[in-house]
């Protein structure tokens, strides 16, 4: 694709279990990248997030916008960066005494 830089990415759940690494252009959404990650989500897993409002992705401390592209939110480009996928609390349903959990945070470590 023309020399484009590509942003290289892996996501670890909590189980070990890994999504990618799979490549991505720097000018795809936050929100677009939240929809693949949804996509290919481990269907036997415990948690699986329904939307991308479920899915929060958090890089140096800051919670990664959705309308913005990627390379806006300075993902590193040219190596994998792995991002781990971490489960809240769950919160408990007050009415029907169950819990359960209404996201799943993730993660960029850069080695």
């Amino acid at each position: 694709m023309g020399g484009e830089d590509w942003i290289e990415l892996k996501f670890r759940l909590a189980d070990g279990t890994d999504i990618g690494p799979t490549k991505y252009s720097p000018s795809m959404t936050v929100s677009s990248l939240k929809e693949k990650i949804i996509s290919q989500w481990p269907k036997d897993s415990e948690y699986i997030p329904l939307s991308v409002n479920d899915v929060k992705l958090i890089t140096a401390g800051k919670i990664l916008d959705n309308n913005r592209t990627l390379a806006e939110s300075r993902l590193p480009v040219g190596m994998i960066s792995t991002m781990h996928l971490l489960l809240p609390p769950p919160t408990l349903h007050k009415k029907s005494g169950t819990f359960f959990n209404t996201s799943v945070y993730i993660y960029l470590i850069i080695p």
